[in-house]
């Protein structure tokens, strides 16, 4: 019996259970962890599960991501957050910076504790933002002509489509139509210099909250004009809670994701 520990956090609502690899178990196979222990019902419930790496080259710690469904993930703007957490409580630091190693290239994490004493803000570098080709099943969605769509890149993909009520759509069913990609939908507000979203994600079904969705939405709405032109942070509402998303000016090509990270538990798991 091989008895794993994990702890869980939470990127406003976009949960994670985190575990540190030094001395993982001998043969260990990551996908059938994530799958049991990321469970709602038959396991510790979670998004997505992170397994740190010992960094190496200059990068503190790196970072393995797979979804509840066992698939692998390049790249999480909460995820990365809910690493940072783990990281800083096993240093025993409340405030600093931290290169983390990722499928899609390292990216630099700022933090600071918060009020809550489970709690900090962590400030990443996402990296730049690129166009890609829509996932081959997009054609089957029959969106309508005139609708804005955007197909953008954080290292992981996703499609960005603007609709009048992001409640009144069937985001479950589209989702698993383009399951390969992370579906945003996006409608402008409240606020001149905000967006409200819901996130269909890969391999994890509707969640409450996508960070690198967050980054690809602003970043679209800035190039359709649903927020001011001069907007250099877009505040994004989603059903766990908000996320800032900064943009590089002149022209949105870079972005950097502020949000709230929140430690919930630590939890020992018979493997």
């Amino acid at each position: 019996m091989t008895v794993l520990t994990f702890t869980k956090h939470h990127g406003i609502g976009n949960d994670f259970l985190v575990t540190f690899a030094d001395d993982p178990p001998a043969g260990a196979q990551w996908d059938e962890v994530a799958r049991r222990v990321c469970h709602r019902r038959r396991g510790v419930g979670a998004d997505g599960l992170l397994v740190a790496v010992p960094g190496a080259n200059g990068v503190d710690v790196g970072l393995r991501l797979y979804n509840a469904d066992g698939t692998t993930a390049e790249m999480s703007g909460n995820g990365i957050r809910c690493l940072v957490q783990a990281w800083a409580r096993r240093h025993r630091q409340e405030r600093g910076d931290v290169v983390v190693d990722t499928a899609a290239g390292p990216r630099s994490v700022g933090f600071t504790s918060a009020a809550d004493e489970h709690s900090m803000i962590a400030t990443v570098d996402m990296g730049p933002i690129i166009t890609i080709d829509p996932p081959p099943a997009w054609p089957s969605v029959a969106a309508h002509e005139g609708r804005p769509v955007a197909h953008l890149s954080l290292g992981n993909p996703h499609t960005v489509v603007a609709v009048e009520d992001v409640r009144a759509v069937d985001l479950e069913s589209i989702g698993l139509q383009v399951a390969d990609v992370n579906l945003e939908i996006i409608e402008p507000g409240p606020d001149p210099n905000a967006l409200t979203m819901r996130v269909h994600e890969r391999g994890a079904g509707i969640t409450e909250a996508c960070g690198t969705g967050a980054c690809a939405a602003a970043w679209a709405a800035a190039s359709w004009g649903l927020v001011p032109g001069r907007s250099s942070e877009i505040t994004v509402h989603m059903d766990g809670g908000d996320a800032r998303v900064r943009l590089d000016q002149p022209g949105p090509g870079r972005v950097t994701l502020i949000g709230p990270v929140t430690f919930v538990a630590t939890v020992e798991v018979e493997l």
